[in-house]
């Protein structure tokens, strides 16, 4: 397979982008929170959508059979699973999927578990559905983070109905085992729980680890699971506003088919031919990215070792995005907000994860060295 070199955007390339990222802040901030990259999108998705626009195909979304077969073809080929293309189903974006499937599954008052600290649109869609949260949180130890299965069998055995699984971890770049994953699938089995894993950075993982679907571990996931997941992470077209909702067993694929045939309709026709595309075509600017990735994840740790040797960084397994401790600075009970105010760099707050991570920041690294390099520069000088 030929080699892609990925790299990002100057700066003042960037600066002219419309995304939320570029807009949110004033000019004299580097953006780092949002969960977008700053490189140039893969070649097969621009070249179909410059295509699209040119010969003026703007319509509306309707049959298209290519999403799910790419998907199926990737997933066989980078995980080796044997996704059903016949069980897979088109929604607007990862929050859609999740809240019309929680409407599937679940009332308005019913127990959701999810594992803090987590994505903090978790806690968006669950309120949105109106169900209750239930948090068994990560165990820290050290700079690792461990999944408490025994309390999470607890709470499935309090009576939660579905738990909301963030596979791979996002924001602590965690990888969960085959073995935690089996294990989650029995007891969901077990205490009727269904299991709605999020696996949009699951084509971000790097290769120390083993990303493995969930949908994937036989009949007892098969028997509880939902995967949501989408190309818009991995190949950095969120913009366009398409994601998949998939099934493994006829049970679940028959709720499935009762999700509101609008949920197609209000994904993109761009979104969902780039879609198909970035599964189909571009495995070798996902390669050339997680190349650039793997090279930056390592950059921030030297450059933090050598210039704030206070945070605590474990590198990431997956993701492009670094989960800091800030403790050893001393910036009190919102470190964010203090390197806004005096650094001018911005990044995401940990409060938004879990209360109980308020000395943390989630900072994106998919951006060029020199920016990231820049970005701690910042840091050290305004706590200097």
């Amino acid at each position: 397979m030929a080699s892609i070199e990925v790299t990002a955007f100057s700066l003042e390339e960037l600066r002219t982008h419309r995304s939320e990222k570029w807009r949110e802040f004033p000019s004299d901030v580097l953006p780092l929170p949002v969960a977008e990259m700053d490189f140039p999108v893969a070649a097969p998705i621009r070249e179909l959508l410059m295509e699209m626009v040119s010969h003026s195909d703007l319509g509306y979304l309707g049959p298209i059979p290519e999403v799910a077969l790419a998907f199926a073809d990737f997933a066989q080929k980078r995980w080796n699973w044997s996704a059903d293309s016949n069980q897979i189903h088109i929604v607007t974006d990862v929050g859609v999927g999740v809240v019309e499937v929680f409407r599937l599954f679940t009332s308005p008052g019913d127990r959701v578990l999810i594992n803090s600290p987590v994505y903090h649109n978790f806690n968006t869609w669950i309120k949105e559905t109106h169900l209750e949260r239930v948090d068994v949180p990560f165990v820290q130890e050290g700079l690792d983070w461990k999944l408490d299965l025994a309390a999470v069998e607890e709470a499935y055995r309090s009576g939660v109905k579905a738990h909301l699984l963030c596979n791979p971890h996002n924001p602590i770049g965690y990888v969960y085992s085959k073995s935690e994953l089996m294990k989650i699938a029995e007891l969901a089995r077990e205490y009727s729980v269904v299991v709605i894993s999020d696996e949009i950075h699951g084509p971000l993982t790097y290769s120390e680890s083993t990303f493995v679907p969930f949908l994937s571990l036989g009949e007892a996931a098969e028997s509880v699971g939902i995967v949501v997941t989408a190309a818009s992470k991995a190949w950095n077209i969120a913009g366009l506003k398409c994601a998949i909702v998939i099934s493994q067993s006829p049970q679940m694929d028959a709720k499935l088919k009762e999700l509101p045939i609008a949920t197609h309709y209000r994904a993109s026709l761009l979104g969902g031919f780039a879609t198909a595309a970035a599964y189909a075509k571009g495995g070798e600017w996902l390669d050339g990215v997680m190349r650039t990735l793997d090279s930056n994840r390592y950059l921030l740790r030297d450059l933090l070792d050598k210039k704030l040797p206070q945070i605590k960084y474990r590198v990431p397994n997956c993701t492009y995005l670094a989960w800091l401790d800030l403790e050893g600075l001393g910036l009190g009970r919102n470190p964010s907000q203090v390197l806004l105010d005096k650094g001018r760099v911005a990044l995401s707050p940990g409060k938004a994860f879990s209360p109980h991570t308020l000395n943390f920041v989630r900072l994106n690294f998919a951006t060029s060295p020199e920016i990231l390099t820049e970005a701690v520069n910042r840091i050290a000088v305004a706590i200097s």
